[in-house]
């Protein structure tokens, strides 16, 4: 019988923990109001002071605010054009710097018959760790 209660209580603390684990979205915290949070939003949220930060940042926010796998030269110019920030003089150059710094890879496949790129595990915990304020 104590073998029973024990069961069952596991199965109710379990039920309550995936509960939690749901409404946590994967690790962040819900948003209090449930709009989703725009690009300028995001970019005020953390520390950029540089086009290639912004770039990194913005790539960022395509893939886990938007849903997108991976990201090109025209979604990240309508991010910034989201953000109502100035457009890099050189798009490709400030990807090219996250490339060489591990924080970006080239997808395998184009998006729009465009190259497309998406951040990688370094790049994930550098905007996550050390662009916070």
């Amino acid at each position: 019988m104590k073998d029973d209660n024990v069961s069952v209580r596991i199965n109710e603390l379990e039920q309550r923990v995936a509960k939690i684990e749901k409404q946590m979205g994967g690790g962040t915290a819900p948003r209090a109001t449930g709009k989703k949070q725009s690009a300028k939003e995001f970019l005020i949220s953390k520390i950029v002071k540089t086009e290639t930060q912004k770039v990194l940042a913005l790539g960022y926010f395509l893939e886990h605010m938007g849903g997108a796998p991976s990201f090109n030269v025209p979604d990240l110019e309508a991010s910034f054009r989201a953000a109502k920030e100035k457009l890099p003089k050189n798009m490709n150059d400030a990807v090219n710097k996250n490339i060489t710094r591990g924080f970006l890879m080239e997808a395998e496949a184009k998006k729009d018959s465009k190259k497309a790129w998406y951040l990688t595990s370094t790049g994930e915990r550098y905007v996550e760790n050390d662009m916070t304020q």
